[in-house]
C-alpha cells in the first residue's frame, strides 16, 4: 500500500476500552500565516487532546493538583491547546468537562465543547488565559494570552503509516503510541486573530500539517520532523507536490519496547519514498541523533531500506520554541523538556539507487525532541 492512501476512520474517536479509562486521543495541526497590517509572518498550531473520557465529571479533573496526584486521580478533560512559535511564542490551554463536550464517533468525526469545534474539514476556537489566571493556577500548565482561529482545512497528502494503526491493532490497543498523519501537507483558507492582531491564513503559503496520536503514554525519546516548504537545491525549483514526515523514538508494543524507531515518508513530486520499520520486508534502518546547544535544537535522522536512503538535517532556534505541556492519563508529566516548534530549518537528502534524487532545503519545519 502507498503511505499516501487517505482513511479518515483512522481520525475517528479512539477512546474505547481500556484507552477510555486510561487514554488520550490529540488532532493537531500547525500552519504559517501573514499580519494584515505588517505583512509578518507567523507560525500557528491548535489541537484537541481529549484524555480519559470514562472517569469524567462535569468539570475538567486536573492530575496536576496536589490533592488528586495524593489521592492517584487521573485527568479527565477535553484541552483546546494553541498558540504560536517565534517572537511572543506562548501555548495557550481552555479545558472542558466531558459534561460539557460532544464527540461525534463515527466518520467523519467531530469534537464540539463551548465555541471550540473540530471536524476534518474545517475549526474554529477561542482560548483566553489571564496572566493572573496563569499564575494562581499552574495546573492549566498555560501561559497567558489570547487566540482565535477560523479555518477551512484541506488534507492533501497522507501519511498512513500502515500496520503500527492498522484495525487490528487499534482494536486491541497493542501500541503505547499510535500515529496518523491524515494531512501531512495540508491548506488552510481563514483566519487568526493572536493577541489582537489579525492574520491571514492562504491554502498557497500556509505550510500546513495535520495529525493524530492516541494512546495509553506517551514515547521518550519524542522525535517529529515536517515540512512542505521545500526547495531543491540542484534546480533552484520550489517543490510545490512534496513533503516530508518523520516521527516516533521508542516505540512500545505492549511490554516490549522498540528502541530508537523512527518511521518516515517523503513525498517527493509525486513519487513516494518510505522509511518504516513495520514493513519489516524494506530491511528499514534509522539511526538519528538529537541535541541541545545553549541556543538550539539540532535533528539528524539517517534512513536507509535496500533500495533508498534519507538523510536529514534540521536546526530551530531555541528562542523561537515553547517546552510544550501534557499530562498523560494517569496524571504524571513525565515529559518536562519537550522542545517543540515551527520554524526549523534544515536539509535532506534523497537517494534511490546509490544515487542522489534531490538535494533539498526546507523551511517552515515543524520539530519536536525531548527524553524523560
Amino acid at each position: 500500500m502507498n503511505f499516501n492512501t487517505h482513511d479518515i476512520t483512522r481520525d475517528a474517536c479512539q477512546l474505547y476500552g481500556r484507552q477510555a479509562r486510561q487514554g488520550y486521543d490529540w488532532w493537531w495541526h500547525s500552519f504559517t500565516g501573514t499580519n494584515e497590517c505588517t505583512g509578518e509572518r507567523k507560525a500557528f498550531f491548535f489541537e484537541f487532546f481529549l484524555c480519559n473520557p470514562a472517569m469524567g465529571r462535569k468539570k475538567p479533573v486536573f492530575g496536576q493538583l496536589p490533592e488528586n496526584k495524593k489521592a492517584g486521580v487521573k485527568p479527565s478533560y477535553l484541552m483546546v491547546k494553541c498558540g504560536a512559535w517565534g517572537e511572543n511564542a506562548s501555548q495557550l490551554h481552555r479545558f472542558y468537562g466531558w459534561k460539557e463536550i460532544k464527540v461525534r464517533r463515527w466518520v467523519p468525526f467531530n469534537v464540539c465543547a463551548g465555541d471550540c469545534f473540530l471536524t476534518e474539514n474545517m475549526s474554529y476556537g477561542h482560548v483566553k488565559v489571564s496572566a493572573d489566571e496563569a499564575l494562581t493556577h499552574p495546573e492549566y500548565m498555560s501561559d497567558a494570552g489570547e487566540m482565535k482561529w477560523q479555518l477551512k482545512i484541506k488534507k492533501k497528502v497522507a501519511f498512513n503509516v500502515g500496520y503500527g494503526a492498522g484495525r487490528v491493532m487499534r482494536k486491541l490497543q497493542l501500541f503505547e503510541m499510535f500515529w496518523h498523519a491524515e494531512g501531512m501537507k495540508t491548506e488552510y483558507d481563514g483566519e487568526v486573530i493572536y493577541n489582537g492582531e489579525r492574520y491571514r491564513i492562504s491554502p498557497e503559503d500556509c505550510y500546513g500539517y495535520a495529525d493524530k496520536n492516541w494512546g495509553t503514554d506517551f514515547t521518550s525519546p519524542w522525535v517529529w520532523l515536517s515540512s512542505c516548504n521545500l526547495t531543491s537545491r540542484i534546480t533552484g525549483e520550489k517543490l510545490e507536490d512534496s513533503v516530508f514526515d518523520i516521527g516516533g523514538g521508542r516505540p512500545k508494543v505492549g511490554p516490549v519496547a522498540l528502541n530508537r524507531k523512527l518511521l518516515s515518508a517523503y513525498w517527493h513530486e509525486g513519487v513516494p519514498y518510505e522509511f518504516n520499520f513495520s514493513k519489516f520486508w524494506t530491511f528499514t534502518r534509522t539511526r538519528f541523533e538529537c541535541d541541545e546547544t545553549e541556543d538550539e535544537i539540532l535533528w539528524h535522522v539517517d534512513q536507509r531500506t535496500l533500495t533508498d536512503r534519507m538523510i536529514t538535517d534540521v536546526t530551530c532556534q531555541k528562542k523561537d520554541m515553547l517546552l510544550v505541556n501534557y499530562e498523560a492519563p494517569n496524571g504524571t508529566k513525565l515529559h518536562k523538556r519537550l522542545w517543540n516548534g515551527g520554524t526549523g530549518v534544515g536539509r535532506v537528502r534523497l537517494y534511490r539507487g546509490g544515487k542522489l534524487v534531490d538535494d533539498v532545503e526546507c523551511r517552515n519545519v515543524g520539530c519536536e525532541y525531548g527524553v524523560y
